[in-house]
């Protein structure tokens, strides 16, 4: 065996500096060394926000009304007060006043003397005190008469008004003066909190400290503060640099020993991290209050005004108590938490915001079955309640109606001229022509697990459900599902994924999570499963900009939801807009189901082939309130995905054999049996 050749020898070798020199403190280094640093705002931005400075100023009036109330109401205790005060105040004057003139501050001086015996010193001290007396009196004399003039002149001259007054500033001055040391004249209008009223970088440093994090408990300084600790909105704004190795998705996990660390309730604090920074930046925002019990702003749609689908409608409120909107048209939503968490609720402004678009129909189906959403039955086209098989087959019919109405859509913006439909897709232009039919279609179905798990409709619903958020944006069609259940067989993967706005309340965790917020959103930070069951109503909302935001959705309860459906449905009869339901008619009819519609037909006529023109002859004679005014190509144009018309050479009524497009039972019966085992075409 070969020994190992012996190491060089390295002695000699001089070390090298690998560290660039430090650069010379010039006028230009300094200048150019900030370039890339990040400039704070001129204007605060409490101030920049429109809704911020609104809320700021009603906050001031509200205080300041408040506090003069307060004490309005006490002026009568506050004035026994002063008068029971006066005497002593009066008392401490003239005892002060004695005590100026006489010199008494010079008497252990001069008593001094006496004990010493420098008789001198003595005399030289009281010819001082006499002429200091003398001068003293003078003025006090002086400022006494004067004031006697004036007390003689308010009592002879004065009228009442001014009588008064000069009582009071008397009565007011004198009490101030003799009120006891550990007395209080006014009462407070305010109870300051336990948690101290300013958030400072001590009381930063050991929340953090104590938040559990050992490398943050051993640092000298768990933060290097990188701008210093302002007032943002209704709370404080602390950011800095953690230290190595230490993420603000490790502090964003210890959200509650760090408010145990703050003393200040769990929703008041809410780290996070800085868009574009290292992962090592935390912004700390605490606020005055619990977000979930702040006041918050009434949904501004409540007493008044209309919505648009088209344009961004309020949705919650994000901690600073700023207004939160979302683009419903081009977009779908989902919402998902576990019970209890306030899931409803969240659907409950979108779904009043197309309510007062009158020119958006509207599928609501609430498969829960407790009736929360009810309110939107009176304008609605459909509406459903529970969870039972025939509400589960109306859903599931709704979809199929919105299905076809993609294939409508599409060939009616294909045939449109360039000029009415430049970017090949709704507009709000187009929207308004109501004999398009590009109106928004808003289909809403709550507690949707119950719709996906089911065993018969589930595959089919599910497969609609994906059709539709894929080609639906374009086409005006827009879904809201919302679940309480989010795993693979209640929320198909498909729906999950295409989804481009999603609010996830309380989840428990992150398989959930990020089964509503998207793949690796738990990685990220975006963590629901951090809130709380005191954090209810409030969640992560994804979508609507460009990072995850907190957002606590507007509180709408039954009799707010009533109202503002009333003032909906007003506004539809008005524009004569009312369909389906809310217009009375009949539910069959409108959640007419063609293919059933189609065999119903061939059974009565016992035949294996039909014209389109017969076929149309029958379906009037079923249902003609549906299809009264419909024709061979609205036909063609309604079938479902695999089911065309084909050319049958049959006779006519005059013997002739004609060839014409028409329907073969075969292919009928094949369309049926293939849509009840969900083979049907995304």
């Amino acid at each position: 065996m070969t020994a190992p050749a012996p190491e060089p020898d390295r002695s000699d070798i001089e070390p090298v500096p690998v560290d660039p020199p430090p650069e010379k403190a010039t006028i230009f280094a300094t200048i150019t060394g900030t370039k890339d640093h990040d400039r704070r705002p001129i204007v605060p931005a409490a101030l920049r926000n429109r809704d911020e400075r609104a809320d700021l100023a009603r906050w001031v009036v509200r205080f300041g009304l408040h506090v003069t109330a307060f004490h309005i109401v006490r002026a009568p205790m506050y004035a026994g007060k002063l008068l029971a005060y006066s005497p002593r105040g009066l008392y401490r004057i003239l005892r002060t006043l004695f005590y100026v003139v006489s010199d008494a501050e010079g008497a252990p001086l001069r008593r001094a003397e006496v004990v010493r015996g420098d008789t001198a010193a003595y005399l030289k001290l009281v010819r001082e005190r006499n002429k200091r007396v003398a001068r003293r009196g003078t003025e006090a004399g002086v400022g006494v008469a004067g004031l006697l003039v004036l007390v003689w002149l308010l009592a002879t001259a004065a009228g009442p008004v001014w009588q008064i007054l000069a009582a009071g500033v008397a009565i007011g001055g004198l009490g101030r003066v003799g009120r006891p040391a550990d007395r209080r004249i006014a009462a407070p209008a305010t109870v300051s909190p336990s948690a101290p009223p300013r958030l400072t970088s001590d009381v930063v440093d050991r929340a953090l400290r104590a938040s559990g994090i050992p490398a943050l408990a051993k640092a000298d300084r768990p933060i290097a503060y990188v701008a210093p600790i302002t007032r943002d909105g209704p709370g404080w704004r602390a950011e800095g640099d953690l230290p190595f190795g230490v993420t603000a998705l490790d502090v964003l996990e210890k959200r509650s020993p760090l408010s145990s660390g703050l003393r200040r309730p769990l929703g008041c604090v809410w780290p996070g991290q800085v868009p574009d920074a290292h992962d090592g930046r935390l912004v700390l925002w605490v606020g005055d209050q619990d977000m979930a019990r702040a006041r918050q702003a009434p949904w501004p749609l409540l007493k008044s005004g209309a919505a648009s689908l088209f344009e961004p409608v309020p949705f919650g409120t994000d901690q600073r108590g700023r207004k939160v909107t979302m683009t419903l048209m081009y977009a779908n939503v989902l919402i998902g938490a576990m019970p209890g968490a306030g899931k409803t609720f969240a659907i409950k402004p979108l779904l009043l915001a197309g309510c007062l678009d009158v020119d958006a129909r509207l599928r609501v189906f609430e498969l829960k079955g407790t009736g929360d959403l009810r309110f939107a039955e009176r304008v609605a086209h459909n509406y459903g309640q529970g969870p039972d098989d025939a509400t589960i087959e109306r859903c599931v019919a709704a979809l199929r109606e919105l299905y076809q109405e993609l294939e409508r859509r599409a060939g009616v913006i294909a045939d449109l001229p360039r000029a009415l439909c430049p970017e090949n897709k709704v507009t709000p232009q187009l929207a308004k022509h109501r004999r398009f039919g590009l109106f928004p279609e808003l289909c809403v179905i709550d507690e949707c697990q119950e719709l996906f798990s089911h065993p018969e409709y589930g595959g089919e619903a599910a497969k609609l459900a994906i059709a539709i958020i894929k080609r639906g944006r374009a086409l005006g069609v827009i879904l809201v599902l919302a679940t309480q259940r989010p795993d693979k067989d209640s929320l198909p993967t498909g729906v999950s994924a295409n989804v481009g706005i999603r609010y996830c309340l309380r989840v428990m965790g992150q398989t959930e999570n990020d089964m509503i917020l998207g793949t690796s959103m738990y990685k990220n930070g975006v963590r629901a499963s951090t809130l709380t069951s005191k954090d209810k109503g409030i969640g992560y909302l994804v979508g609507t900009s460009d990072e995850a935001r907190i957002v606590r959705s507007y509180y709408l309860d039954g009799p707010a939801a009533e109202q503002v459906a009333e003032r909906a449905l007003q506004l539809r009869v008005e524009a004569g807009v009312l369909t389906g339901q809310a217009a009375g008619e009949d539910q069959v009819t409108a959640l007419v189901d063609l293919l059933e519609d189609l065999a119903t037909i061939y059974a009565t006529a016992k035949v294996e082939r039909m014209w389109s023109e017969d076929i149309l002859a029958r379906l009037r004679e079923l249902r003609p309130q549906v299809y009264g005014s419909w024709t061979a190509e609205s036909l063609a144009k309604a079938l479902p995905a695999g089911l065309e018309t084909r050319q049958i050479a049959a006779e006519d009524e005059k013997g002739h054999r004609r060839n014409r497009r028409g329907l073969y039972l075969d292919d009928v019966q094949n369309a049926l049996t293939a849509r009840r085992r969900g083979e049907i075409e995304g």
